[in-house]
């Protein structure tokens, strides 16, 4: 495909089989200075024999910033829906983005400009141009555990960003460095496939991939908002619920919420909040309730002794200003119930 349109060329990978009508799209567009024949080139096959069209770009400039690059993932998308020689084959209502470091910057720049889109994979995005507080796409964050250039630190603020409204998941996978998804990638696409089947796709069958973490090899860290519901499909609204800490004048305090809650699950998130003074370091302990089993943490370390849960502040969020917060969350089996906290500092 050759340069204009808005973009500086690619190429279209899409499926032989015109029997089942039309499919699911998806644009790609590669890091800064990277070109996507040399690095991402490879998913183009997979993805389309898993029944997307994919259009991979070339930037108009390897130096392009990430709104630059967000322009010409839209622009991609007009192009393969309106003039390609493949367009009767695209179902122009369903629609991604995938970008991979200033092109996951871009992912985030054409989720907040086409809030039409139906999801978004954004790997290791860099993102200097804006934040994630207007993205209601469904958006997958993918983030490297070893990663020096967009660290995991400054992913976990960015997607910290994102509305609590939105569909979203944050995944790091054990052991990557930053371009670990320039070539082919086993656990990357393990999670971006069903991602993109239930949003793309409202395949609902995929959920059991990701609600809870059906494979967890190869993943460091996992953030899910579960359950996934395509949208027109059946949603839930739990009632958040808090629970303080009860009032003893101590150096910190805890609030608990159940974000979500499905059939034999539920996530939550507690807020630990220091008290008249700085704290350095913070546990929090709470007592499970029949059939509750925490199976995944984040921001905290945790330990559990018979029925009673502790979460230890990470290396990064112990240190607090007097009446500072922070959060951590977690993943459990079982029903969610209102848990007595108590929150102690050393």
């Amino acid at each position: 495909m050759p340069p204009g349109n808005g973009f500086n060329g690619g190429t279209i990978y899409y499926p032989t089989d015109t029997t089942q009508g039309t499919w699911g799209a998806v644009a790609i567009v590669p890091g800064y200075t990277a070109l996507f024949a040399n690095e991402e080139a490879w998913m183009g096959p997979w993805l389309a024999s898993f029944g997307f069209v994919v259009i991979g770009i070339e930037t108009n400039s390897r130096n392009d910033f990430d709104t630059a690059r967000g322009t010409q993932l839209l622009a991609a998308l007009d192009y393969l829906t309106q003039k390609s020689p493949v367009r009767d084959r695209v179902d122009s209502a369903r629609l991604g983005v995938i970008g991979h470091s200033m092109g996951g910057g871009g992912v985030v720049y054409a989720t907040e400009h086409r809030p039409s889109l139906k999801a978004a994979v954004a790997l290791a995005p860099f993102s200097p141009s804006q934040d994630m507080s207007t993205d209601h796409v469904p958006t997958m964050v993918m983030a490297g555990q070893n990663d020096t250039v967009v660290t995991p630190s400054y992913l976990d603020g960015l997607y910290a960003t994102m509305p609590a409204s939105a569909q979203s998941d944050f995944v790091q996978l054990a052991g990557a460095d930053h371009v670990a998804y320039t070539h082919p990638n086993t656990t990357e696409m393990r999670l971006l496939i069903p991602w993109l089947k239930i949003f793309l796709d409202d395949d609902t069958r995929y959920t059991q991939f990701l609600c809870p973490l059906k494979d967890s090899t190869g993943v460091s860290m996992y953030r899910a908002k579960c359950p996934y519901v395509p949208p027109g499909g059946p949603t839930t609204s739990p009632t958040p619920t808090t629970t303080p800490t009860p009032p003893d004048g101590g150096a910190c305090s805890a609030t608990y919420r159940t974000v979500n809650s499905w059939s034999g699950g539920y996530q939550g998130e507690i807020t630990v909040t220091a008290g008249g003074a700085a704290i350095d370091g913070w546990t929090v302990r709470w007592s499970l309730g029949g059939g509750q089993t925490v199976t995944q943490v984040w921001n905290g370390t945790l330990s559990t002794s018979g029925s009673t849960a502790s979460v230890a502040n990470a290396s990064y969020n112990g240190s607090l200003q007097a009446s500072a917060s922070t959060t951590f969350g977690f993943l459990a089996n079982g029903t969610p119930s209102t848990p007595a906290l108590t929150c102690s500092s050393p």
